[in-house]
């Protein structure tokens, strides 16, 4: 029986699999629009919306706790100050899965992951550098 088990594991270790949602998410906040492949696109959906959530609610133990799972100064920032206003007043669903056809090399199928009411100017571009929280002083 499969009660309790709720995600995939993308045939990769644990490490690698919380790395690459880590690393998928940052470049989905910076970009708003990433393609990949389509359970890749479903495992990351609610890893992103949860960070969103965590963006609206704002606080300062909010800001820490989404820094542990994204780890990226930069997106943060955006997240918490661009997102979470844009998101202000809709209840959920930040985040659409639109399939994009098959992969020629392999048949594996993709998806295009993006924000709804995305910013299209933001893709492709990068979003500027952030002072670092160092002792630098």
């Amino acid at each position: 029986m499969r009660h309790g088990v709720a995600h995939r594991k993308l045939g990769r270790t644990t490490s690698h699999r919380l790395a690459m949602l880590r690393n998928m998410s940052a470049s989905l906040i910076k970009h708003e629009q990433i393609k990949t492949t389509l359970p890749k696109a479903k495992e990351l959906r609610p890893y992103v919306e949860k960070l969103v959530t965590l963006a609206k609610h704002g606080g300062l133990s909010n800001r820490r706790l989404a820094h542990a799972r994204l780890q990226d100064n930069t997106q943060l920032v955006k997240l918490f100050d661009v997102l979470a206003a844009r998101y202000a007043d809709r209840p959920g669903g930040y985040v659409r899965v639109v399939k994009a056809g098959i992969r020629r090399s392999d048949a594996t199928p993709m998806a295009i992951i993006e924000f709804v009411d995305r910013d299209v100017d933001a893709k492709g571009q990068d979003s500027g550098q952030v002072e670092s929280f160092g002792d630098d002083e």
